[in-house]
């Protein structure tokens, strides 16, 4: 879960930079442009008041009105050789003209900043060149500020995200937690309610060796539940055992405690031994959770076939039941934490199983096949 959670926000973050990446160049490669193509409106634009001031068609008169009429939207000063503002400028805010009077002279120090001035030649003898000033026009500032608002976007963004998936997590968790507490109160409850009956009829009886061995028995499987728990958030050591062995001995365990209508099966393909690393009461566990599902979806009546193949890398195990089977609705639920279709259940079995196949064994388990009215087989896949 937390590779994945990792996975999840590394895949997130690298698809944010990108977009943000690949929109800076964009809006700098825009920003550009569109500065190029203003300076070219504000040199046409200064040229025309030159040519109105000297033109003496009425034609000319009549293009270089339109020329300058057109700029709207592009902050310009004139100013002398000495950078004193002259007049009051285009495009600006008059009322801070009207009550700023170092309002003018503070935009020619911006403007200064933002874009090389054009010089017009007012006299010759003496030379005297007057400036023009421009600023950024509104739709430059916005392509320039549009990948801070995109940034924001996208952080905002991938936070709405990884608190959804947070919030699951913890939903998740929460789940997990609270059926582990029910499986071990379930696990626990068979075996202590046992003792107490021998107890009973120790106290009514008195000493009998019976007793005592049945009694031995339940403390053996309060030690493996002990055990099985203790083994759930730790690497546990795996050890080569035979896997054939492990299963026919779950499966004897669990044909005391079924009915004479469930018919087992264990084929081993003519392999007396079917050596694995595994960890014996993690592995255990699983194929008692397999043999306990397939006997709840029976309904006590039908046959378990389990199928064992040796494969030169891996080790495949079928358990196949012939119960009531998996809706395709459910087949992509059955591992998820607290999902479950019984009556009486905490729904974690199957998830604790993959996760003691998938993290501890590295293996993998899935629902082969599943169909309903005729049964569902569960395979597990183990690495040699």
């Amino acid at each position: 879960m937390i590779r994945q959670l990792f996975n999840w926000r590394t895949g997130i973050a690298l698809i944010a930079v990108a977009i943000v990446t690949g929109t800076v160049f964009y809006s700098n490669f825009l920003a550009k442009k569109i500065a190029a193509e203003e300076r070219k409106k504000v040199n046409v634009w200064v040229q025309s008041l030159k040519t109105r001031a000297t033109a003496t068609e009425p034609s000319a008169l009549d293009l270089t009105n339109i020329i300058t009429s057109e700029n709207t939207d592009i902050p310009i000063i004139e100013t002398d050789e000495y950078d004193h503002p002259l007049g009051q400028g285009l495009n600006l805010d008059t009322l801070k003209i009207k009550s700023d009077t170092n309002y003018l002279k503070k935009k020619v120090i911006e403007f200064k900043n933002q874009h090389e001035p054009i010089q017009v030649e007012v006299n010759k003898e003496p030379l005297i060149l007057n400036k023009y000033y421009y600023g950024n026009s509104a739709l430059l500032k916005q392509v320039r500020y549009y990948p801070l608002v995109q940034l924001f976007i996208v952080a905002l963004f991938i936070f709405i995200i990884l608190y959804s998936i947070t919030v699951r997590n913890k939903s998740t968790q929460n789940q997990v937690w609270a059926g582990m507490a029910k499986e071990t109160a379930h696990q626990l409850g068979t075996p202590l309610s046992s003792l107490q009956g021998w107890v009973e009829m120790l106290k009514e009886k008195g000493p009998d060796t019976t007793i005592a061995t049945e009694m031995e028995k339940d403390v053996d499987r309060l030690k493996l539940i002990s055990d099985r728990f203790g083994k759930i958030g730790s690497a546990p050591k795996l050890e080569e055992k035979d896997v054939a062995e492990q299963i026919k001995n779950m499966v004897t365990y669990i044909k005391r405690r079924s009915t004479d209508k469930v018919n087992f099966t264990v084929d081993t393909g003519n392999n007396e031994v079917i050596p694995a690393k595994i960890s014996g009461p993690l592995f255990d566990w699983v194929i008692e959770n397999l043999l306990k599902n397939a006997l709840d979806a029976m309904e006590g009546k039908g046959s378990i076939n389990i199928k064992i193949k040796n494969e030169p890398t891996t080790i495949i195990i079928d358990i196949a039941d012939t119960g009531k089977g998996i809706s395709k609705k459910n087949i992509n639920k059955v591992f998820k934490p607290g999902f479950t279709t019984k009556k009486r259940g905490w729904g974690l079995g199957l998830s604790l199983s993959k996760r003691i196949i998938e993290q501890y064994h590295k293996g993998h388990l899935i629902v082969k096949h599943s169909e309903v009215g005729k049964g569902t087989t569960f395979r597990i896949n183990l690495k040699k």
